[in-house]
């Protein structure tokens, strides 16, 4: 759980702009959209191409 502490004279966005982040480190998006339950067909054709792509790189990379 991503958790901030906003101090005394600090602005509120600043403490929004602080706890994105903070989410984005913890990698809260990637994981909320690898589990949603319905991908487009788009969607789905990006991830796997990235998957190949890391693949070939894990390959040469002796």
């Amino acid at each position: 759980m991503t958790q901030i502490i906003v101090g005394e004279n600090e602005h509120l966005e600043s403490a929004l702009r602080r706890f994105k982040r903070e989410v984005s480190k913890a990698g809260i998006f990637q994981d909320m959209r690898k589990h949603r339950h319905f991908e487009t067909p788009i969607e789905k054709s990006k991830r796997k191409k990235l998957a190949l792509q890391k693949q070939g790189k894990r390959r040469f990379r002796t």
